[in-house]
């Protein structure tokens, strides 16, 4: 059974998945959909409330996105946020215009008297976030105007009758203090829901809804030693239980403590099955004499992907496996404006024995869910912590860490001194303050230091620690000076190959986070 869902049609918006994140915030399920999905669409999914985003056109504007008027006589709750409260007006004959009452940034709220149940009981005067350059200038008949700002004299409406609602501002932001209050009023308040969206409701609808799609099936997963395809073999374990075969492939790419990881903890907290490939020779072998990055990439891919067909076919061919296990994200979704429900693995021309196709049915566990509701799920299952906190790790692991060529020499340097670093901040206790803290082997380069009572010419090591939500955009994170001295200490005392530590301060843009 589907929980109750709240569309959020989306305008353009820069902050839509962030609404469908606040939403769930308030233990109501969310979902996103594009603003030019027709209305028998929207309605055909039956939502128990509609949330319409903002975005960057102007209404009155030639091609600005329309808002079908049949959406609010559908007897659907509805909240207009920003261009979706602009939209929600003019399509019910109120109107709307560029007034030179453009507001951008903090602006101060003030609530009207008769407050609606959206702002009422909240400070008459608060700030929220606005972003807009036209305005609401006349309400539509039977909506009472609940606030107003120094530039718009119609900043919010309700008609709770049809149980219609907007706001100017967006209340999804952090910078809006009592905006998830407003949110949650309208999904209460104003759209009678229920705040039963948890996160054992959501293991116990995810595990029955596998339990369905696999019947009595055999399902594959491939572990990367990563929160989402853990979590993912998690709840399938739990629903089909020795069923699910995981297949986890050591190419000798992987940080210290990865493979025990997987093989020890995981398999304790789950009682999974686990098939270990190991294939490192194969990938040192390939990658040898290789500095490019981009070749080291599709040399890994190659590699990787010639391995997990070979255990995969020799696992499917002996149980009759028809399903395979991934771990898609909601983000993942999203962009990519959905998902077929089937995936052919072809066999590579140099990978014997294999059949022409492999074909599974796909199971996506968790292709409802943002990566924050993964590691709560995971958290829920009885994972270590260090899986479901686990940093994000790049899927050629080490190869694009090191800038040169990759041997086993070069990989153990990097392992320790990465290993040190891990160490460090987590003594500290600021893993959980910064998205990701890559260390970087120069290979390449050497640099004259000292060390006892010798010259040494060893190689210097980056750390790359940085802060992100998304990782599209970051910064690097400011750890502490005795954090960063303890790290350095360490490394070039107990690595002998390096013999320097460097910071890199770089944000994203303009470079990336990792280095190839």
């Amino acid at each position: 059974m589907h929980p109750p869902t709240v569309l959020v049609v989306d305008f353009g918006a820069q902050y839509a998945q962030l609404i469908a994140r606040r939403v769930r915030e308030a233990q109501v399920y969310s979902e996103i959909v594009p603003g030019d999905t027709p209305v028998d669409e929207i309605l055909a999914r039956e939502p128990s409330a509609l949330i319409l985003s903002g975005g960057p056109a102007s209404v009155y504007a030639p091609g600005a996105p329309k808002v079908d008027p049949e959406l609010f006589t559908a007897g659907v709750p509805v909240l207009g946020l920003c261009y979706g409260f602009q939209a929600m007006a003019q399509a019910m004959g109120g109107e709307v215009a560029p007034d030179g009452t453009r507001e951008y940034g903090r602006t101060e709220l003030t609530v009207a008297d008769e407050a609606g149940a959206l702002h009422g009981g909240l400070p008459r005067r608060h700030p929220v976030w606005m972003s807009h350059g036209d305005s609401v200038v006349r309400a539509p008949d039977g909506f009472t105007v609940t606030a107003a700002s120094e530039r718009a004299a119609v900043a919010a409406f309700e008609d709770r009758t049809r149980r219609l609602a907007g706001v100017q501002y967006h209340p999804e932001v952090g910078h809006s203090p009592h905006g998830q209050q407003v949110l949650r009023r309208f999904l209460r308040d104003v759209a009678g829901l229920a705040a039963d969206w948890t996160i054992s409701s959501i293991i116990d609808d995810t595990v029955a809804a596998i339990r369905h799609q696999v019947g009595d099936g055999r399902a594959i997963c491939g572990l990367s030693g990563g929160v989402d395809s853990a979590v993912a073999a998690a709840l399938v374990q739990r629903a089909i239980g020795d069923r699910l075969t995981c297949v986890f492939v050591d190419h000798g790419l992987l940080r210290a403590g990865e493979r025990e990881q997987v093989e020890k903890d995981f398999v304790a907290a789950t009682g999974a099955r686990l098939h270990t490939v190991d294939p490192r020779e194969r990938f040192l072998a390939a990658l040898a004499g290789v500095t490019d990055p981009e070749t080291k990439r599709k040399i890994i891919g190659r590699e990787f992907i010639r391995a997990f067909e070979g255990a995969t076919a020799e696992v499917a061919e002996s149980e009759r496996v028809g399903f395979l296990v991934q771990g898609t994200l909601y983000p993942d979704v999203v962009e990519s404006g959905g998902g077929s429900g089937t995936a052919t693995i072809k066999s590579h021309h140099n990978v014997g024995g294999l059949p022409d196709d492999l074909e599974f049915a796909l199971v996506e566990p968790l292709r409802a869910l943002f990566k924050d509701e993964v590691r709560k799920v995971g958290a829920e299952l009885g994972l270590p912590d260090e899986i479901v906190h686990r940093q994000p790790f790049p899927g050629p692991g080490l190869g694009i860490r090191i800038i040169g060529e990759v041997t086993a020499e070069r990989l153990a340097t990097l392992r320790a001194a990465d290993a040190i670093a891990r160490e460090e901040l987590s003594a500290a206790g600021l893993d959980r303050e910064i998205w990701q803290c890559p260390v970087v082997l120069l290979a390449d380069v050497r640099s004259v230091g000292v060390q006892g009572d010798g010259r040494t010419y060893g190689h210097p090591v980056v750390l790359r620690p940085v802060s992100s939500e998304d990782a599209m955009t970051a910064d690097w994170t400011r750890l502490p000076y005795d954090v960063l001295e303890r790290i350095s200490t360490r490394i070039t005392n107990e690595v002998a190959e390096v013999n320097r530590v460097v910071l890199d301060v770089t944000s994203k843009p303009p470079g990336t986070i990792e280095w190839e």
